[in-house]
């Protein structure tokens, strides 16, 4: 399960900041749809909800990283 998260890692590090950013409100849309749904009791795939979170927070922890950095 490991290889699979790096992998979605190693995918995200490619994207620029504009795309990066684009995700995460799709993302962010996505999850307020799935709370929305849990909240109806309409939700198909409850881990998704999980899936969505972490996803986010693999987008913000790699923003904060550029923005740490120094640029070389």
């Amino acid at each position: 399960m490991a290889a699979k998260n790096s992998n979605k890692v190693e995918d995200l590090r490619v994207k620029s900041d504009d795309q990066l950013q684009g995700d995460l409100a799709e993302l962010k849309r996505e999850a307020f749809n799935l709370r929305f749904q849990a909240a109806t009791n309409q939700l198909e795939r409850p881990a998704r909800i999980k899936e969505v979170r972490r996803d986010i927070a693999r987008i913000k922890t790699l923003q904060t990283e550029r923005t740490q950095s120094p640029k070389a």
